[in-house]
C-alpha cells in the first residue's frame, strides 16, 4: 500500500457544515440516483453511455455508487464524511471513468487514496482521489479531482473529472439528471386537416396535450414540414440534445391515451357536420378533462374506460355561429378563464388548424371564432360581452377567421378594451413550452452593436436595416442565410412567462447577426390608437419592462385601426407618439408601420422611424431592387435612412442577394446602429397625424 499525501483539507469543520441550513438543502438534493444525459455530455464513449451515479448523504457522511454502464459492472461504493480527510478505497476496475480506450491501467492490489469537501455553498461535492498506474514505461501515480456540482433548481448534475496528467486539456463533463426525470412523450402529426378527413385525429391528440401538460411537460407534438410555425421538430431536437429531455415516440391515438389515461376522464364527441361545434367542445374538453372526438372514434375511447361526457352531434344542426356561442357562453362561460380567451379562427371552411387549442384546453379557456365586423351585429355584441368580462391583464389567442372579418377589426376591437393579442390559432404546443422553465445560468442577452462612448456619425449614403415581419416564430429563423448579414427579429415578449424555453431556444440559436426587438405595439399585439386614452401608459409600461428583461432596446409599432383617411392607417397621432416616448425611456429608437407609413419623429436623440419598403415574397429580386433604387433617387438628401420590412416567408439568403445589387451608396448596417444614426440627422421631416 501506497500512502499518498497531496491535497490540503478544506479548514471548514464538518461540524459547521452540517450545521448550515444551505449545506442541508443541497445534501438533500443530491439524494437521488442520476442517470446521464448522452448529447449533453461531450465525453461519452459506449460505456459511459449509461453512466450513472447515486448518493445517500446522512449525518454527515455521503455514500457514493458510481456505476459506469456496463452489463457486469456491479459499480464502485464509497463511504466517506466530506471534511478533509483522507480515506483509502482499494482499486476496483483497471480504468477509471475518463481513460477506459487509453492504457492507464489502475494498478490492482493497491489502494486509492481520496478526500473529500462541500465546496460553493454545498451545491459541490469534490472528491480528490490518487491512484497508481501501470504505463508501458513503468508505474506512476495520477491525481484527479472529481466535482459533482448540482444545478440551482436541482434538476441536473453536472460531474467533472481533472487529471493532473491532462493539465493542458478540456475537464471530461458529465451531465446527469434524476432517473426517470424530464421523460416526455412526442407524436408527429399527420398533414391533413380536413374536418371531414383527417382533423379528427390531430384534434383529439392537441386536446390530449393540453391535458396531459397540465402538471408537467409530458407531450411534445411535431407538426407537419408545412405548418406555419416551421420550427417544432427543431425545437423537439433543442429539447432532446441541449436540455436533456428524453421522448418515447407514440404512433396511434389509441397507444397516446393509454401512455397518458391518467390526465384523462372522458371524451366529447364534436359533429363533423357542423364545424363550429369542434371548437365549442374544445371548451369542455378543458373544464371535464375530456378528449374531442368524432363518432368514428367513439368505439377505441369506450374500449379504454372513457365515459362520454358531452354528444354534440345533431345538437347544433342549423344554428347560427351567433346562436351556438349564445347557447355555449350560457353553459360554460362562467366556469372558463378569465386570464385567456381564444379565437380559434384563422382558417376556415373545409380545415381547422387549431394548433394554439392545447394551451386553451390546458387553462379551461373558452374558444369561439366570432366575427367582429360591425355588419354582422350578434357576433360582435357578444364578442364584446366576452371581452368586457375578462381580467385587466388578459391575453386574447388565437386569431380571427379569415371568412368573417379583417385582422384590423379583430385587432381593434381587442385593443378598445386594452387587451394585447397574441396570435396565431396554429400557435403550436404552448402547453409543453410553458412547463419548460430556463436552463442553468440563462440570461436574456441580445446582440448590440452600439458601444458606450463611441461616436456613428452618418455619411452621405442611403442606410439599410433590415427587420423580419410576424415574430421570430413563424419566419426565415430556419432558412437559409441566417447570420450572413444583419438582420433585426420582432421577438413575442409575453413567450418570457408563456413560453420560456421557446425563447430561449431563439436566443441561444441566435448568431452575432441576429438582433431582437420588441413587438409588437404594447405587451402582446394592440393597435395603440384604439385603446382608451387611460390604458395606453400602462400597456406601455408592462411592455418597458418586457423590453427591460429581455434586453431589447428597440420597439415596434403597428397601427391599422383607422382605415381612413386611406393615406394615413399606418400612422401616428402625437398622443400615440409622445406615450412611448414618456413610457419607454430606455428604448434607443421606434420603428413604425408594416407596410410603409409616414410617421417619423426625433426626440432627445431617439429617432421613430416609419419602413420604407415592404419586401414581398412575390416581387421579383430585380423589381425590389429598383424599387429600392427609385427611393434613394426621390429622397435625394443624404444621409436617407431607408428601413425595411420583410415578409417572413422571405429567406436571408434572398434579401442577401437584392442587397448585394445595389451600387456601394447603399450601406447595410445593423438596426441600433442605423437607429443611433437616424438619431443624429434631420433629413427626415417630422410627420404624425394631428388629428
Amino acid at each position: 500500500m501506497i500512502r499518498l499525501k497531496f491535497f490540503a483539507r478544506l479548514l471548514m469543520c464538518s461540524a459547521v457544515l452540517a450545521a448550515s441550513p444551505l449545506f442541508a438543502q443541497h445534501e438533500t438534493a443530491f439524494n437521488n440516483t442520476w442517470e446521464i444525459i448522452p448529447p449533453m455530455s461531450p465525453n461519452v464513449n459506449r460505456y459511459t453511455n449509461r453512466l450513472s451515479l447515486q448518493f445517500e448523504t446522512s449525518d454527515g457522511q455521503v455514500t457514493l455508487i458510481r456505476n459506469w454502464g456496463r452489463r457486469s459492472d456491479s459499480g464502485d461504493t464509497l463511504t466517506f464524511t466530506p471534511d478533509g480527510s483522507e480515506f483509502l478505497a482499494p482499486v476496483t476496475d483497471r480504468n477509471t471513468l475518463s481513460t477506459y480506450y487509453s492504457a492507464l491501467i489502475a494498478k490492482h492490489g493497491t489502494d486509492r487514496v481520496f478526500s473529500a469537501t462541500w465546496t460553493d455553498s454545498g451545491r459541490t461535492l469534490q472528491l480528490k482521489q490518487s491512484y497508481q498506474v501501470d504505463l508501458a514505461q513503468g508505474s506512476k501515480t495520477v491525481n484527479e479531482i472529481h466535482r459533482f456540482t448540482i444545478a440551482r433548481r436541482h434538476d441536473l448534475l453536472t460531474y467533472t473529472i481533472e487529471r493532473d496528467s491532462r493539465a493542458e486539456q478540456p475537464t471530461a463533463t458529465y451531465v446527469l439528471k434524476i432517473k426517470d426525470s424530464m421523460r416526455s412523450y412526442m407524436m408527429e402529426l399527420e398533414d391533413n386537416w380536413e374536418v371531414q378527413g383527417d382533423l379528427q385525429r390531430q384534434a383529439l391528440l392537441i386536446s390530449l396535450q393540453g391535458l396531459a401538460n397540465r402538471d408537467g411537460a409530458n407531450l411534445y407534438l411535431i407538426y407537419p414540414e408545412s405548418w406555419q410555425f416551421t420550427y417544432t421538430r427543431r425545437l423537439y431536437e433543442w429539447y432532446r440534445d441541449d436540455r436533456g429531455y428524453s421522448f418515447t415516440m407514440l404512433k396511434t391515438p389509441r397507444q397516446a391515451i393509454e401512455a397518458l389515461r391518467n390526465h384523462v376522464k372522458g371524451y366529447v364527441v364534436w359533429d363533423k357536420k357542423v364545424r363550429t361545434s369542434l371548437i365549442v367542445a374544445y371548451t369542455v374538453s378543458g373544464l371535464k378533462d375530456a378528449v374531442v372526438a368524432t363518432e368514428e372514434q367513439i368505439p377505441m375511447l369506450d374500449s379504454l374506460g372513457l365515459k362520454k361526457i358531452a354528444d354534440f352531434r345533431g345538437t347544433f344542426a342549423g344554428m347560427s355561429d351567433a346562436d351556438i356561442y349564445s347557447w355555449a357562453k350560457k353553459q360554460y362561460w362562467q366556469d372558463c378563464s378569465r386570464k385567456f380567451i381564444i379565437w380559434l379562427g384563422g382558417h376556415s371552411g373545409r380545415v381547422m388548424l387549431p394548433g394554439v387549442a392545447d394551451w386553451g384546453v390546458r387553462n379551461k379557456v373558452f374558444f369561439q371564432d366570432l366575427s367582429t365586423a360591425p355588419e354582422d351585429t350578434a357576433e360582435i355584441e357578444l364578442a364584446k360581452e366576452l371581452l368586457g368580462d375578462m381580467r385587466s391583464d388578459a391575453l386574447v389567442m388565437g386569431w380571427h377567421s379569415y371568412a368573417k372579418d379583417g385582422e384590423s377589426q379583430h385587432v381593434t376591437l381587442c385593443s378598445s378594451f386594452g387587451l394585447p393579442v397574441l396570435g396565431l390559432h396554429s400557435n403550436p404546443n404552448i402547453s409543453f413550452e410553458n412547463q419548460i422553465g430556463f436552463s442553468e445560468g440563462f440570461e436574456f442577452k441580445n446582440n448590440h452593436n452600439i458601444e458606450p462612448g463611441k461616436s456613428y456619425k452618418p455619411e452621405n449614403k442611403v442606410y439599410i436595416a433590415n427587420i423580419q415581419t410576424d415574430g421570430i416564430g413563424i419566419g426565415a429563423w430556419l432558412m437559409p442565410g441566417r447570420g450572413e448579414i444583419p438582420y433585426a427579429w420582432e421577438t413575442l415578449m409575453n413567450y418570457s412567462w408563456l413560453a420560456p424555453s421557446l425563447l430561449e431556444f431563439f436566443y441561444a440559436t441566435a448568431t452575432p447577426n441576429d438582433y431582437f426587438i420588441g413587438a409588437l405595439s404594447g405587451p402582446g399585439y394592440i393597435y395603440p390608437k384604439a385603446v382608451p386614452e387611460d390604458k395606453l401608459p400602462g400597456l406601455l409600461r408592462r411592455a418597458d419592462s418586457l423590453m427591460k428583461r429581455l434586453d431589447l432596446h428597440v420597439f415596434d409599432i403597428m397601427d391599422y385601426s383607422r382605415t381612413s383617411p386611406r393615406h394615413e392607417f399606418a400612422d401616428l397621432t402625437q398622443r400615440v407618439v409622445d406615450a412611448y416616448y414618456e413610457n419607454m425611456p430606455d428604448a434607443i429608437g421606434f420603428v413604425n408601420g408594416y407596410v410603409p407609413a409616414n410617421t417619423n419623429y426625433l426626440k432627445d436623440g431617439r429617432p421613430m422611424v416609419s419602413f420604407q419598403y415592404y419586401l414581398s415574397p412575390t416581387v421579383s429580386e430585380q423589381e425590389a431592387v429598383n424599387d429600392l433604387l427609385e427611393l434613394g433617387r426621390l429622397n435625394d438628401k443624404r444621409p436617407y435612412f431607408l428601413l425595411l420590412h420583410i415578409r417572413e416567408t422571405s429567406s436571408v439568403s434572398r434579401v442577401k442577394s437584392i442587397l448585394g445589387q445595389l451600387p456601394d451608396e447603399y450601406e447595410l448596417v445593423p438596426l441600433d446602429v442605423f437607429l443611433k444614426m437616424a438619431g443624429q440627422s434631420k433629413t427626415n421631416v417630422n410627420r404624425v397625424i394631428q388629428q
